[in-house]
């Protein structure tokens, strides 16, 4: 059992990577050359809603600094809007722009045509499904770890 632990672990940082090399691909494809592909993801993560920036650091997507800088940076460049709430004076939504919002639009239509790569069929449903699992299963119980100081069994 540690070993595929191990091997998923390694894994995941490739993926990452491997996905972050894609989205500067496609944003070369695209002739944007203003954001980077860190960027271009918290976009794409952001989508049609309207996010406070605290929402953005507690799901554990972003840094805290790293998400103010890329923030002030796309906010620069035109694909974010920054409103202070009217009921609370000290925290900001965040809502894309029409620019921010085409590129959510190219990047989910790349999402889809790399989801249809990788075939349609059930036996890809069924192995995408458990692989899902797996990894909600190990979300789980570093979150466990990191809350609780201990780990409950996979």
């Amino acid at each position: 059992m540690t070993q595929p632990y191990f091997d998923i672990i390694r894994l995941v940082e490739r993926l990452h990577r491997h996905f972050l090399d894609v989205l500067r691909t496609e944003l070369r494809k695209l002739g944007i050359e203003d954001i980077n592909a860190v960027q271009a993801l918290l976009l794409y993560n952001i989508g049609e809603n309207e996010v406070v920036i605290r929402d953005l650091k507690d799901r554990g997507y972003y840094q805290g600094s790293n998400v103010s800088y890329n923030i002030k940076a796309l906010t620069e460049y035109g694909y974010l809007t920054q409103e202070r709430s009217p009921h609370d004076r000290r925290s900001v939504r965040l809502r894309l722009t029409d620019k921010g919002l085409a590129l959510c639009t190219d990047v989910r239509r790349l999402q889809n045509d790399l989801a249809a790569a990788l075939g349609a069929g059930d036996e890809v449903a069924q192995a995408l499904a458990a692989t899902v699992g797996t990894m909600q299963r190990i979300e789980r119980t570093w979150t466990d770890f990191i809350h609780y100081g201990r780990t409950r069994p996979l």
